[in-house]
């Protein structure tokens, strides 16, 4: 027989399983969590939730979630813009980042392509990687060495060598280990791929 819970409880938990990764156990032990929680508690994660979503959007260079438009790394002088990092996710800059060696750009994908999961290039953010092109000297994929992100980083190359024949197109190297997510990278790791990265 399954439990019951009062119909504001089954709500919270119905809303916390539809998060990545939250089983409904997980989402029960949150959601208790929460009603255990001081009342100021509560209120200060439904007000982080709605600040989120209220100013955090896509930087429309990049497509990297920002407060402002361009990003940071996109608006620093400081940076070279002749040469963009192409990753999966937001989430996968700071691994680049932590690295203290990329002083580039970035291309966010949001993504992979997955003809299973019904992933084509059209949900990528793919087509304004493509209209960056005019002064950049190279483009590093840095998509994880899954077969979704070989897969991935090979449809990229073609792309960029169709739009502009002399972009250098390079791939990291596999010190990230095949299979893996590049999010879980060490920095040395992520050091030793973007160093060894490979034309492609």
């Amino acid at each position: 027989m399954t439990q019951r819970f009062a119909e504001p409880m089954a709500r919270l938990i119905d809303e916390l399983r539809k998060l990545p990764g939250i089983g409904t156990k997980t989402a029960q032990r949150l959601a208790f969590h929460v009603l255990r929680s001081p009342g100021e508690d509560a209120d200060a994660l439904a007000d982080a939730i709605r600040e989120i979503k209220k100013h955090l959007r896509l930087c429309s260079v990049c497509n990297n979630i920002t407060d402002v438009d361009p990003c940071h790394y996109c608006s620093n002088p400081v940076r070279s813009h002749r040469l963009i990092c192409v990753v999966e996710e937001p989430t996968n800059i700071a691994t680049v980042e932590r690295t203290r060696s990329y002083n580039g750009v970035y291309h966010v994908l949001h993504g992979t392509l997955s003809p299973i999961g019904g992933v084509g290039p059209e949900q990528l953010r793919i087509r304004n990687l493509l209209t960056r092109l005019e002064d950049v000297d190279e483009v590093i994929l840095a998509t994880s060495p899954t077969i979704e992100g070989e897969a991935t980083a090979g449809y990229i190359a073609g792309e960029l060598r169709r739009v502009k024949s002399g972009v250098k197109v390079t791939r990291i190297a596999t010190g990230v280990p095949a299979g893996s997510d590049i999010e879980y990278a060490d920095e040395v790791t992520m050091t030793r791929a973007m160093e060894g990265r490979r034309e492609f």
